[in-house]
């Protein structure tokens, strides 16, 4: 009996292995589904829900998902692309997010969502929170205004190398990232080559003395929008 399960997403026919997740089964296929706090070699969390899309009409988190046969799955809607906008938007107002001064710029994959989907400026006002800084790591510096609270931080350190240095404290409003030591990320045991601290998305966690080895104009999202290396599997197999 065959593994392999087919459904649809935005009427095209997908096919998929038993146990994938519909994000999985979408990148494998070429199809893009925005997403932020995903990533490839973490388990999946599904708390930025960027990915969200409709399966038989509920909404549901892509990431976490799995998939199932007969599925019909919308993604590429302009109620998809409306509430993506509207959750990139808040992520921007609820950080401090100076792009012109970040060392990430180009390299920021909220940066590049937002461009992807239009966002030049956010329609909700800004918060302009107090967040706190963390210089005291040899190699590592810590800026919580630039955070999205993704947990891809939290994830890698625990799953890929086998630490507790991040996790999350506080509820709503308060939430924030912390480090495993009494105040200062230099108490944990992160090293500067751990994988967590090449995780996060955007430019809250950052490797010292690497700044701008790479001119901005030249990194990857500069010169091609973010997802397009999904949707290049889609266009090699068309050919």
């Amino acid at each position: 009996m065959s593994d392999k399960i087919k459904f649809t997403i935005d009427g095209v026919e997908i096919e998929a292995d038993s146990g994938q997740t519909i994000m999985q089964a979408a990148d494998k296929a070429g199809v893009y589904i925005p997403r932020l706090c995903a990533h490839n070699a973490l388990t999946p969390h599904g708390s930025c829900r960027v990915c969200t899309v409709r399966v038989n009409g509920r909404p549901q988190a892509a990431c976490t998902q799995p998939v199932a046969p007969g599925i019909i799955v919308e993604n590429d809607t302009e109620e998809m692309k409306k509430n993506r906008i509207n959750i990139v938007d808040m992520l921007f107002v609820e950080g401090n997010h100076f792009c012109m001064f970040c060392e990430k710029s180009g390299n920021c994959e909220l940066q590049a969502m937002a461009y992807r989907l239009g966002i030049s400026a956010p329609s909700h006002e800004y918060l302009f929170p107090k967040r706190e800084l963390d210089a005291s790591h040899p190699d590592i510096f810590i800026d919580r205004n630039r955070c999205i609270l993704c947990g891809r931080c939290v994830r890698a350190s625990k799953e890929l190398d086998n630490k507790n240095v991040f996790q999350f404290i506080g509820r709503g409003i308060n939430k924030t990232i912390a480090v495993n030591a009494e105040s200062k990320l230099s108490e944990t045991d992160m090293k500067g080559v751990d994988l967590a601290a090449s995780a996060c998305p955007v430019g809250a966690i950052l490797k010292k003395r690497v700044g701008f080895t790479i001119p901005v104009g030249q990194r990857l999202y500069d010169s091609k929008p973010i997802g397009t290396d999904i949707e290049a599997v889609s266009a090699e197999s068309d050919k």
